[in-house]
Parts: C-alpha cells; sequence; structure tokens
C-alpha cells in the first residue's frame, strides 16, 4: 500500500468512527403533553390513548408522553410555556387561554346557558371554531390538531350553602377556574369570584378558602371532592366546556409532512371516542356524587329560560369586559339560532 492510499485509508476509518453508524435509527421525537387533571380524568386517559396511538402509527419516531396532575404546568400557565417552548404539547381548556386570545371566551356567552351540546357542536365544530383556532394558531404560535375534546357541562357546587336556585349565590366566595366570561357570570349570580388552580382545589375547599365553585360532574368525581365537603349542586349547565389540542410550533415544524398528517388524522379518527367517553364520565362523575351524598337541583327549561334571557340583558358586559370580537358575537348567535 502506497503512502498516500495509506493515508486515505486511515483518514476515511477515522472519519467513520467518529460519526454516527448511517444505519442506526434517528433518535425519537420527543413529544411532552401537559396536563393539570388527575390520570383517571377522561381528558388524561383520552391523550395517554392517543401517545400510545401515535408511538404505534409513526413506528416510534415520535415518543409522547403525558404528565399529570400539573407536573409540569398549571393549565393557567401552559400557554406561556407552549409559546416558549417548555412544552410540546397541551390540551388547555378555553376559560384559560382568554388571557391570549379574548375570543376563547364564546362559550361563555349566554346565548349557551343551559343549551344542548348540539348547540356547542355547532360553534365549536363550525365557523366560530375555525375562527378561534386560527387567532389561537398565530398568538400562541401552535397548531391546533383538530376538533376540541369535551369535558362536559359546567355546574355549580358547594360545601354548605344549599343551592336550589341562580339567586342562592349571591354574597357567596365562589371558585372560578379562570376566563372573564366565568367571572362575569359569578358576579352577575351576586357571588364573589376567586380563580385557583385546580390542582389546589381540594385543599382550598377544605380550608373554606370558598364557599362554592364552578365545574364539572366528573371532574369533581375524579378529584373525589366530596371528601373537601361538597354536598350540593346547581345543575344549570351553564355552559359546555371544551379543550383546544394543540402542538408547539417549533415541534411542528420538525415533523415531516407525513407525520403531521398522521399526528391530525389520528385526532380526527379519536376524537368520536374521545367525546363519548367524556360524556359517559359526566354520567358516572353524577352518580359517584350522589351516592356519596351530594344533592342535585335541576333546574327545569322555564327557570333555565328566565336565567338565560336575563343574562343577555347583560350581554354587552361581558363583551366589553372579555373583548370579544363582533365577530365571534355573530358566530355564537349564529350558532345558536332560534334557541336563545
Amino acid at each position: 500500500m502506497t503512502i498516500l492510499k495509506r493515508r486515505l485509508f486511515i483518514g476515511t476509518a477515522t472519519a467513520a468512527l467518529a460519526a454516527p453508524a448511517v444505519s442506526r435509527a434517528a433518535e425519537p421525537i420527543k413529544l411532552r403533553c401537559s396536563l393539570d387533571s388527575a390520570p383517571s380524568h377522561p381528558r388524561n386517559v383520552a391523550l395517554v390513548d392517543y401517545m400510545a396511538k401515535l408511538a404505534t402509527a409513526t413506528d416510534g419516531a415520535i415518543a409522547g408522553q403525558v404528565f399529570h396532575s400539573g407536573q409540569l404546568f398549571a393549565d393557567l400557565n401552559v400557554s406561556k410555556a407552549l409559546l416558549q417552548g417548555q412544552v410540546e404539547m397541551a390540551v388547555p381548556g378555553t376559560w384559560v387561554l382568554t388571557g391570549l386570545v379574548p375570543d376563547c371566551d364564546m362559550a361563555q356567552l349566554p346565548y349557551f346557558y343551559g343549551q344542548s351540546v348540539e348547540a356547542a357542536y355547532k360553534a365549536s365544530d363550525g365557523k366560530a371554531g375555525a375562527f378561534i383556532n386560527q387567532a389561537v394558531e398565530s398568538k400562541l404560535k401552535t397548531k391546533v390538531l383538530g376538533a376540541w375534546s369535551d369535558i362536559g357541562f359546567q355546574n355549580w357546587y358547594s360545601t354548605k350553602a344549599p343551592i336550589d336556585k341562580f339567586s342562592a349565590f349571591k354574597g357567596l366566595k365562589i371558585r372560578s377556574p379562570g376566563g372573564i366570561g366565568n367571572s362575569w357570570r359569578i358576579k352577575f349570580a351576586g357571588g364573589i369570584a376567586n380563580t385557583t388552580a385546580w390542582p389546589n382545589v381540594p385543599l382550598a375547599l377544605s380550608q373554606g378558602t370558598f364557599d362554592a365553585f364552578v365545574s364539572t360532574d366528573g371532574s369533581c368525581n375524579s378529584a373525589k371532592l366530596w371528601e373537601a365537603g361538597v354536598r350540593h349542586c346547581y345543575a344549570d349547565h351553564q355552559v359546555f366546556n371544551q379543550y383546544i389540542p394543540q402542538v408547539g410550533a417549533a415541534f411542528w415544524a420538525r415533523l415531516s409532512p407525513q407525520q403531521q398528517k398522521i399526528m391530525t388524522d389520528l385526532w380526527a379518527e379519536n376524537i368520536g371516542d374521545y367525546r363519548k367517553a367524556a360524556a359517559a364520565s359526566q354520567l358516572g362523575g353524577r352518580k359517584a356524587l350522589e351516592s356519596n351524598g351530594v344533592e342535585f337541583h335541576d333546574p327545569d327549561a322555564r327557570e333555565l329560560a328566565a336565567t338565560r334571557h336575563a343574562m343577555i340583558g347583560n350581554v354587552d358586559t361581558l363583551i366589553k369586559e372579555a373583548g370579544l370580537s363582533s365577530e365571534i358575537v355573530r358566530l355564537a348567535k349564529e350558532a345558536v339560532g332560534s334557541a336563545v
């Protein structure tokens, strides 16, 4: 072997040893999803299922992991974390996004108070939801994966104070999950709003930090809030709460077009089942609450309509305080139609 050939051979061998093997599989793309609800919550169960299916569909190229119970961030703070790239995925409720995208408070408009789930879907799955998704993607620098997932109808719950009519909330300290719309409704009912992150609710209840709160049957059951003193529910279906599934723009840009399509297609294929599971959770949640001593009052259609119409009479205050655009108000009214 000549000196030149020997040098070429040694140089090539050294480069081969220093560089990663071409055949070695690429490192999986990390996908961390932050949720502040408990592992048994339908949102968490759905995301664990989605991550497993995503790993299979991408042959392990995307490695998803769900962090439960606010291990990474509370939902109230996860928008900022997404924006700053501190987490790759989140599925926050619309009510915690209103600080950055005011129109996310659309569902809080009183046109939806006491209405059916179909009215909510007509808005979120239709033009109103598309309008909001576009704003969320622009403001948070994210990609919305598809249709919103459900939590269910929001009601009022209390510890000591019986709540069998809307006027019963006057003077009570009432926990809000966040969002101007929730605070507006509490104020309209004569209550005093107190914003507390969900993971802190059980302790705050047991310590008497507030008298009542707004949530859902399923969420109360998942946290076993009867153990924290919950005894009453006014089930007015004041708003149908939903979550917006989204991933950060930086993460999305790392994916190939095929991987992006897999993510959106998988979500579309499974969202129907996730919504059914959420509905079942709400039904089961109510049964569990009742079996643990929680008394429910279900206002009739006349009572709901009277409260709804009274709220609509004050809707301009909500629109102004929440900073809702005239377009989202128009689209919301269009979705509800004559049911208002």
